[in-house]
């Protein structure tokens, strides 16, 4: 799916407030999720790689805490992106 800010997924289909938008940057697919109900969760995150989010999850298990790795799904990405721009991914 597409909108005005680009090509994305539902990481949670019965959520449709949460998209995760994805893009490919210097071959690097990469991900930046956006709730309708908070501006900020845009504003704040930022794009990054998958192996960035894999690090992150590695980095809040040792803390004890959940980082939610399951929203980043990378063959989605890759479906979305080339069903998205119509080019090979």
């Amino acid at each position: 799916m597409q909108d005005q800010y680009g090509v994305f997924y539902y990481p949670q289909p019965e959520n449709k407030k949460l998209k995760m938008y994805v893009r490919i940057q210097d071959g690097v697919v990469e991900f930046r999720p956006d709730h309708a109900d908070n501006s900020q969760l845009w504003e704040g995150h930022g794009w990054i790689a998958y192996e960035a989010a894999k690090k992150a999850d590695e980095y809040s298990k040792q803390q004890g805490k959940t980082y939610p790795l399951h929203l980043y799904d990378f063959d989605v990405a890759l479906g979305v992106l080339a069903d998205g721009d119509g080019s090979e991914v």
